[in-house]
C-alpha cells in the first residue's frame, strides 16, 4: 500500500484549490476568482484501494508586501517541509513572467521531488501546449510534466497514477473515512468567507476575516 503527503503549490489563481477538491472528490477548500483566497494550509485526504494521499493546499506564491502576505508565504514553505512530493500548478493560459519564475525558484529551494502541472488546458489551443510544457520543463528537473484541467477533470486520473507511482510504501496516515484534518467549524467559517469574496470588491476581500462565535453541532440535518 502506498501512503504519503503531497503539497500543492503555485501562484494565486492557478487553480490549486479546484485541483484539491477534484482529487479528494469533495469540497474541502474554498474557491473564488479573487487572488490570495487560500490563507491557510488546507489538508485534503484521498483514500482508495492503492493507499492514501494526503494533499496540502497552500496559499498562492507571491512576493510578500504585508504581514499577512509574509505569514501566507511561510505557510507555503512550511507545507513543503517533509512532504514526499510537491505539485507545482501553473496557469497554462497565461504567459510566463516574473511571478511564474518566482514560483519555480520556490520549488527549487525546497529541494523536494516535484511534478509540474500545466493547468487550465481547456482554455488554450492544443498547438500552444507543447511549447508551454517545454518552456516550463526546461527550468527545473521535474519528475513529471503533466497538462491538466482541474475544472474539467482532464488527465486527473493520469496525475493520480503518477503520484501513487512516486509515493513510498506505508500505512495510512489518517483514518480511511476522513477527508480533511480541519474541523467543521473551520470549514463553515471558510464557506462564509467564500460567499463574502463573491460579493465584495476592491480592498475588502483581502481585509475580511470570519469569526464564528457560536457553532451548534446538535442541530445537523439528518
Amino acid at each position: 500500500m502506498k501512503s504519503g503527503s503531497v503539497a500543492i503549490i503555485g501562484r494565486p489563481n492557478s487553480g490549486k484549490s479546484t485541483l484539491l477538491n477534484a482529487l479528494v472528490g469533495q469540497k474541502v477548500s474554498i474557491v473564488s476568482s479573487k487572488p490570495q483566497t487560500t490563507r491557510h494550509r488546507i489538508v485534503g485526504i484521498a483514500t482508495g484501494p492503492r493507499g492514501q494521499i494526503v494533499f496540502m493546499d497552500t496559499p498562492g506564491i507571491h512576493k510578500p508586501a504585508y504581514t499577512m502576505n509574509r505569514r501566507m508565504l511561510r505557510a507555503v514553505y512550511d507545507g513543503l517541509r517533509g512532504v514526499d512530493l510537491a505539485l507545482l500548478v501553473v496557469d497554462a493560459s497565461i504567459a510566463f513572467g516574473a511571478g511564474e519564475n518566482f514560483a519555480l525558484e520556490t520549488v527549487k529551494m525546497a529541494l523536494r521531488p516535484a511534478f509540474l502541472l500545466l493547468n487550465k488546458i481547456d482554455k488554450i489551443a492544443k498547438p500552444k501546449l507543447l511549447p508551454a510544457m517545454q518552456r516550463y520543463g526546461a527550468t527545473c528537473d521535474f519528475l513529471e510534466v503533466i497538462p491538466i484541467s482541474a475544472k474539467s477533470g482532464e488527465n486527473l486520473d493520469l496525475l493520480l497514477d503518477k503520484v501513487y507511482e512516486h509515493l513510498p510504501e506505508g500505512e495510512l496516515l489518517y483514518e480511511s473515512e476522513r477527508i480533511t484534518d480541519r474541523s467543521e467549524r473551520f470549514l463553515a467559517a471558510e464557506c462564509i468567507r467564500e460567499k463574502v469574496l463573491e460579493r465584495v470588491r476592491d480592498e475588502l476581500p483581502y481585509a475580511c476575516a470570519v469569526l464564528i462565535r457560536k457553532f451548534d453541532e446538535s442541530r445537523r440535518a439528518e
